[in-house]
C-alpha cells in the first residue's frame, strides 16, 4: 500500500486499547418477574447514574434450577429499564451459545476471576501526580440536578444536594453535607479518595466500584469527617 495511503488510513482511524469500567449485573435466581422488580428498585435509588449505561452480564450465580433463564430475556429486561447489555460471563454452555448468536462477546468467568486475584495481590500504584490547573474548586452549594466534573481534585466548600452530582478524576473534598452522588476516580484511579464533613449520599463510588446508600452494608448519615477509600473491590467508610 502506498505511503501516502497508510497516511490517509491512520488519520481516519485507529485501534487504542483502553481500560473502561462498566457496572456488573451478577444474577443470582431465574424469576424473571422477580428480576425485574429487584432491579427496577436498585436503579430507582440513582436512575441518571444507571441510564443508557452498558452492562456485563455475570451468570455464575446461577444454580441447575435455573438452567432455562434465556440471555435474550435478561436483554429484554435491560432494555426496557434503559440498560445496554454488552457481554456475557459464566453460566452454562447453553448461555454462551444463545449469547454467540445474539452476537454479544462471551467472557470467562474463570479468567476474569484470575484477574481479579491478580489485580487484588498486587500493591496498588502510587496516583500519578495530578498538575494544579486540573484541580478544581467550588464555592458555592451544588444544587439538585447540576452535574460538577474536574479532572484533576474536586473541592467544595459547601453542600452537595439530593439529586447532584459530582466527579472527579482524583479527589473529592466536601466541606459540607454530601447529600448526593460522588464519584471519585472516574478514569480508573484506585488510589482516589473521598473526604467529606457529613455524608449522606445517595451513591458513592470509586474508580467505577459503588455503593449505595440502603445496600447491606450501607453508610449511615455520618455528621464527622471521614474518608472514603477502595480496597479490593469494596469502599471503606473511616471515620478521621
Amino acid at each position: 500500500m502506498p505511503s501516502d495511503a497508510v497516511s490517509l488510513q491512520h488519520q481516519i482511524l485507529e485501534f487504542k486499547s483502553a481500560a473502561v469500567t462498566l457496572p456488573v449485573l451478577a444474577v443470582a435466581h431465574g424469576d424473571l418477574d422477580l428480576l425485574a422488580r429487584a432491579l427496577e428498585a436498585k436503579l430507582a435509588q440513582a436512575p441518571e447514574f444507571f441510564k443508557n449505561s452498558p452492562v456485563m452480564l455475570d451468570l455464575q450465580k446461577l444454580s441447575e434450577q435455573h438452567r432455562d433463564l434465556a440471555v435474550q430475556d435478561l436483554i429484554d429486561i435491560l432494555s426496557a429499564h434503559q440498560l445496554i447489555a454488552i457481554g456475557v460471563r459464566g453460566g452454562y454452555p447453553q448461555h454462551a451459545a444463545e449469547a454467540a448468536a445474539l452476537n454479544l462477546p462471551v467472557f470467562s468467568a474463570q479468567n476474569a476471576g484470575a484477574e481479579q486475584a491478580r489485580t487484588e495481590k498486587q500493591p496498588a500504584s502510587p496516583a500519578p501526580a495530578r498538575r494544579s490547573a486540573d484541580n478544581k474548586l467550588i464555592l458555592q452549594p451544588v444544587r439538585s440536578g447540576q452535574r460538577v466534573y474536574a479532572s484533576g481534585d474536586l473541592t467544595i466548600v459547601a453542600s452537595v444536594s439530593a439529586g447532584a452530582e459530582i466527579m472527579a478524576e482524583g479527589n473529592i473534598h466536601v466541606y459540607g453535607s454530601l447529600r448526593g452522588r460522588a464519584l471519585a476516580g472516574v478514569q480508573g484511579d484506585r488510589d482516589s479518595r473521598i473526604f467529606c464533613s457529613d455524608l449522606r449520599a445517595e451513591l458513592i463510588s470509586i474508580a467505577g466500584v459503588y455503593q449505595l446508600a440502603d445496600e447491606d452494608a450501607p453508610h449511615p448519615p455520618v455528621q464527622k469527617w471521614v474518608c472514603i477509600r477502595l480496597q479490593e473491590q469494596k469502599l471503606i467508610v473511616e471515620k478521621i
